[in-house]
């Protein structure tokens, strides 16, 4: 299996690691510390060897830091992980409540004066101005300094230097050299010589190549520069990419990848127009040494991130039919459930059940992230990882968040359905059917081109706003096509600022999350597309519209009838109906069988 159940942290540990830290800052008379979980390519998801917040806290989840100072040790986390992290650090350490309290303001009501180091790669320079700002009417300094978690880890792993292959024009949609002198020609328009590029999902997406350095990612880590004339100077270990020379092409240039630090500066020592850096992800280590070598430098967005955004045809198509692959697996999952006595079942067995569904098409490469199998209680942990130590035996009465993906060479795709075992609670019901609202009101909702995910993530809270009840993670996340299943820099969210355009792929999934008792999430993956005028249409205006990609049945027991509206309820039918319709011939007959049963109309 791709996934294993194995425990990776314990907070048991956590106190004589905090120990030996706070040794090591007396040593080099630092008196605080700052441990992000990224990693020097700035990128959500990390290898082995940089998960430093999760070796040190035992915290294990995608998003948040530590800071610690001699008195206390904060980790910061934003609502996704509040129940999470209770579970899994020690009392050495405190949970913060993140963004709502920002690590500067912490740090200064804390630490009263002293030095504050951190690794100069870890971090971006926006983070590091952010915070030096909050800090300048205090006696704290944010000072650089060598990486002390590295110091003290013993047996840290090596870092991974798995071989790349290339993503086929037939997948891609558009050639790297196309991709290279169309965005050369950008920043030449723009003024701007080069930009640095550290992400690994841009640099896979710019190059066409895809790697394995990133668990259920496929992502080759290196760095880049792009200059204006398309050409790119590229730091990838040669073991890496050497076999991929004629991919590549002449205009790419290989160096070795521990090089980057020393070297960017040297390549780029003779531009006279400034250096484009994302402020959100490059990090401050760049910025210094360009700084250092008098190189003029420019903030701006990365030159990849919205192309890559924006899906091309070929790229949809891909998405599209993966969709329908991993639909068919996830019907057959669910007509195997529907047929078990399912007290006698535990979360691993549904997590083992499902990647099997998945592997049986023969084109699953990867899953897309740990499937989320939470029961009961479980299912209020949003990103919850079941292990040895965690699985439950299902219990009637309890609901499943189950949320899970596949990667496949033409797409990524994440579904999240809730399931139910016996008879479900009415207030639990009731719940649900406002969950599975919001996520109706976002995918029908046609709004005016130009606004981002901030206008109208709203849309997919109000039935659960008019209950008093809400949600603490985002309406939706962007989603790579065979890339990252979390990618920017689209989303649907309060922090969302970039307009939506066609192309672009984002999740819908609202939720509702009750400590202690139970969760909920219901989750499409839908494509922007301009819509059609209707005959009431301003001339002038152009609106866009949600298109669906996943295809999978929504568990009508758990609806409650009488709260829908009519065009609620035919929306669903609808659905239904397509669900049926194209996944009749790709499923077997158990499977179809189930899924008529399953798409009745309400």
């Amino acid at each position: 299996m791709f996934q294993d159940f194995k425990v990776t942290a314990r907070p048991e540990q956590g106190p004589a690691r905090l120990q030996e830290l706070r040794a090591a800052m007396a040593n080099d008379k630092i008196d605080g510390f700052l441990i992000p979980r990224a990693d020097a390519h700035q990128g959500e998801y990390v290898a082995a060897c940089d998960e430093r917040l999760a070796w040190l806290t035992g915290f294990t989840g995608s998003a948040g830091f530590c800071v610690v100072l001699p008195d206390i040790a904060g980790v910061f986390v934003d609502g996704r992980y509040r129940t999470q992290v209770k579970e899994q650090v020690a009392e050495c350490f405190t949970p913060v409540n993140w963004p709502e309290v920002l690590p500067g303001p912490w740090i200064a009501q804390n630490l009263s004066e002293g030095r504050v180091g951190f690794d100069p790669r870890l971090y971006t320079a926006g983070q590091i101005s952010a915070l030096k700002a909050a800090l300048k009417d205090t006696k704290v300094t944010l000072e650089p300094c060598p990486n002390l978690v590295d110091q003290i880890w013993e047996q840290r792993p090596d870092a991974p230097s798995n071989p790349v292959v290339a993503q086929p024009l037939g997948f891609a949609g558009e050639s790297s050299a196309d991709k290279r002198t169309r965005l050369g020609k950008e920043l030449a328009d723009a003024g701007h010589s080069a930009a640095v590029i550290t992400l690994p999902d841009e640099i896979c997406w710019l190059l066409n190549i895809r790697g394995s350095d990133i668990a259920r990612n496929p992502l080759a880590q290196g760095f880049a520069v792009l200059h204006a004339d398309g050409t790119v100077d590229l730091w990838m270990g040669p073991d890496k990419v050497q076999h991929l020379t004629s991919h590549l092409g002449p205009d790419v240039t290989l160096h070795a990848q521990e090089s980057f630090w020393t070297a960017v500066s040297t390549i780029l020592s003779d531009v006279t127009a400034p250096v484009r850096l994302d402020k959100d992800s490059v990090p401050f280590a760049v910025q210094q040494a360009l700084a250092d070598a008098n190189i003029t430098t420019t903030y701006d967005i990365a030159p990849c991130a919205l192309p890559k955004a924006r899906k091309n045809a070929t790229e949809i198509k891909g998405m599209q039919d993966a969709h329908l692959r991993d639909g068919a697996a996830v019907v057959g999952f669910l007509s195997w459930f529907d047929a078990q006595d399912k007290t006698a079942l535990t979360e691993i067995d549904l997590v083992t059940k499902l990647e099997e569904s998945r592997r049986a098409t023969n084109a699953l490469l990867e899953i897309s992230f740990d499937t989320i199998a939470g029961a009961g209680p479980n299912g209020a942990i949003m990103h919850y990882r079941v292990t040895e130590d965690t699985n439950r035996q299902l219990q009637n009465g309890d609901l499943i968040v189950l949320d899970s993906g596949g990667q496949y060479r033409d797409g990524t795709t994440d579904i999240t359905r809730t399931l139910a075992v016996g008879a479900i609670a009415q207030d639990a019901r009731e719940a649900f059917t406002r969950v599975l609202q919001g996520m109706i009101s976002v995918s029908a909702l046609r709004w005016p081109c130009g606004l981002a995910g901030s206008h109208i993530e709203a849309m997919g809270r109000a039935p659960l706003w008019k209950a008093g009840q809400d949600f603490d993670h985002g309406l939706g996340h962007g989603v790579g096509a065979y890339l990252c299943v979390h990618e920017g820099p689209q989303r649907l969210s309060r922090a969302g600022d970039i307009p939506l355009e066609p192309g672009m792929i984002l999740s819908n999934e609202p939720g509702y999350y009750r400590p202690g008792t139970f969760g909920i999430r219901i989750e499409n993956l839908v494509v922007v597309e301009k819509a059609a005028a209707l005959p009431s249409s301003d001339a002038h205006r152009t609106m866009l519209q949600f298109q669906t990609l996943t295809f999978v049945p929504i568990d009508r027991t758990l609806i409650v009838q009488h709260m829908l509206t009519r065009s609620e309820v035919d929306w669903i039918d609808e659905y239904h109906a397509t669900c049926r319709n194209v996944l009749r011939d790709k499923v077997t007959k158990d499977g179809l069988q189930w899924l008529v049963r399953a798409t009745e109309p309400l």
